[in-house]
């Protein structure tokens, strides 16, 4: 670790380009995946009528609950699924994960298949339980 930084040290230039270029492709994915609601704007948008939420969670995770009137598609299945959401063209898709963590990638296929309104819940259904909102069970 001492040579990590006495590199660093040493050649400045080169790590801190290495930084600059980390943090431009974090940039770059994050804003390529959708934008981020918390949700409680996902509930607003919900109660309005604006937005579908996607679900991308795995069929044990999505039955142990679900937020009401979710569409429930693997991750690993949505290209092969994305007709299914061709109704909603028109409408915000809020895609939705565990945790915040696949939801990203989802949104990159979603916008590739020529999906506009697209935006990712912060904190997927973790930060929705820990917001106090209800969750449907079967």
């Amino acid at each position: 670790m001492d040579r990590f930084f006495e590199f660093a040290m040493t050649h400045w230039i080169l790590a801190s380009t290495f930084a600059g270029l980390l943090i431009a492709l974090f940039l770059l994915e994050k804003h390529r995946s959708g934008r981020s609601v918390s949700p409680q704007q996902a509930t607003l948008l919900l109660n309005r009528d604006e937005a579908v939420i996607i679900d991308v969670r795995e069929k044990k995770d999505f039955n142990d609950g679900r937020i009401k009137g979710s569409i429930h598609i693997p991750l690993a299945s949505l290209k092969d699924r994305m007709s299914e959401l061709e109704k909603h063209k028109e409408k915000q898709l809020v895609v939705v994960d565990k945790a915040g963590q696949h939801s990203g990638m989802a949104g990159k296929q979603l916008k590739a298949a020529g999906f506009e309104n697209i935006c990712r819940m912060s904190g997927g259904i973790a930060e929705w339980t820990n917001s106090s909102l209800p969750l449907v069970k079967k």
